[in-house]
């Protein structure tokens, strides 16, 4: 079964006492059994409470965090997990069954490679299927091959994780109760998302100075935290990274450029990719030699589709371009060198922007713009399960150059390439288009 399929409780209607089986006047039993029952209910609310409640511009971790570095051997990894779905179709047999699975795939993964951080690249959680009480308590699931082998761990959010009963900020909450987790929050806009930050990585001899910037972005998406219309409908949330991200990323980037008087090397991740890949892959397509890779998911679903340029939610709106400032941003960014993206399933290849796309009036500046492997067994395809690698060395660094490949649940590994000055014109086996 995959998403969306299946019949769903109505999980827009809260677990309130009106719920809860009425109080029998004939049994002791009955009113004990109740009584246990609002006991567990009430606990189940502090909790909830209690972890939503905490500011998140605070850090819980007691003590300041282990600053992320390259290796003494000069290298550096990060393993991308992404549309992990967990909480799908919890009441029922098949839903935990695949969050078993999911967690299997994440220990496969790691046991295979050794990364230095891992990245939780948006999906993390199937919202619409989650209650209020237990929406962000997935976490402690999704995490726990991490803090088993004491790893950090940096989290974008995704569209599937913002819902009536469950949003970023609560996750966020959940997350920070963890040592390991560097997911945090740097814009405070009221539209602004919430997974907006960046990492510093510094140098393996023990430098103060980075040598490695890691950006994550917001891309929002889903639905409103607990609200309604007058319709008493969810309320779309626009799916694509705001505009005042946008001016932070900027203005944070040019700082930092002059603190330290040089351009430093940077990644981002993102969940929702821009319309850049789309007008790609509809333009002029994506080469299985030079940008192996599955290509499935034709078209891609970006950020901006399903509204309208004048900012209306309309599934009949294509695309409404509220993503340009963001792609001109990135592409305007020197010693950017790669952009990583989920969402889209059926995805796995990187493509070299450099060109000018079609429906675009602007060019790329050799930005690598990369997808996935969809990681989670949760959410809709059958398309073997895996993690993106990204493998850096200080000295290719320099270069601008890049390895990254994909670790299948399987342990075979596909898709492995350098992301350098040639890339896009160097050839490269074919990624085998595999199902689990």
């Amino acid at each position: 079964m995959e998403c969306g399929e299946g019949e769903r409780p109505d999980v827009s209607v809260m677990k309130t006492p009106e719920y809860i089986p009425r109080r029998s006047a004939s049994t002791e039993k009955d009113a004990h059994c109740y009584i246990k029952m609002l006991y567990v209910l009430l606990a189940a609310v502090f909790l909830t409470t209690l972890t939503f409640s905490l500011p998140l511009n605070q850090d819980y971790h007691g003590e300041a965090e282990t600053p992320l570095r390259f290796n003494s051997d000069g290298t550096f990894q990060i393993s991308i997990f992404e549309d992990l779905h967990f909480g799908e179709n919890a009441w029922e047999q098949w839903g935990p069954q695949q969050d078993v699975k999911t967690a299997a795939v994440m220990n496969a993964v790691l046991d295979a490679e050794s990364p230095q951080l891992v990245v939780l690249n948006g999906d993390l959680i199937t919202g619409e299927n989650t209650f209020l009480e237990n929406s962000t308590t997935y976490i402690d699931q999704i995490v726990a091959p991490l803090v088993q082998r004491d790893l950090p761990w940096a989290s974008t959010y995704g569209n599937h994780d913002s819902d009536f009963n469950i949003s970023r900020r609560n996750i966020l909450g959940r997350e920070r109760l963890y040592p390991n987790a560097r997911t945090s929050q740097m814009v405070f806009g009221e539209d602004s998302g919430v997974s907006n930050y960046y990492l510093p990585v510094y140098p393996s001899d023990g430098g103060s100075e980075p040598c490695l910037l890691l950006w994550f972005f917001d891309s929002r998406g889903g639905f409103l935290y607990q609200q309604t219309d007058e319709r008493s409908q969810r309320i779309d949330q626009p799916n694509w990274v705001d505009h005042s991200v946008v001016d932070w990323f900027q203005k944070t980037r040019d700082s930092l450029n002059a603190q330290f008087n040089r351009t430093i090397p940077s990644l981002a991740f993102v969940h929702i990719p821009t319309n850049a890949s789309r007008a790609l892959q509809l333009g002029v397509g994506v080469d299985p030699y030079t940008e192996p890779g599955i290509d499935e998911d034709t078209p891609l679903a970006g950020q901006a589709q399903g509204w309208c340029a004048d900012g209306t939610s309309d599934s009949d709106c294509e695309y409404g371009g509220q993503d340009l400032p963001f792609m001109k941003a990135l592409a305007s960014t020197p010693g950017l060198l790669a952009v990583f993206s989920a969402h889209d399933h059926g995805a796995t290849w990187c493509f070299k922007w450099n060109e000018t796309l079609p429906g675009m009036h602007f060019s790329g500046n050799g930005l690598n713009l990369c997808f996935g492997q969809h990681s989670g067994y949760g959410g809709y395809g059958s398309w073997s399960r895996g993690s993106r690698q990204v493998f850096l060395t200080e000295a290719l660094l320099a270069e601008n150059e890049i390895d990254t490949w994909i670790r299948l649940e399987s342990g075979d590994v596909v898709s492995s390439v350098t992301l350098n000055a040639t890339y896009g014109l160097d050839r490269y086996s074919p990624t085998p288009d595999t199902h689990t």
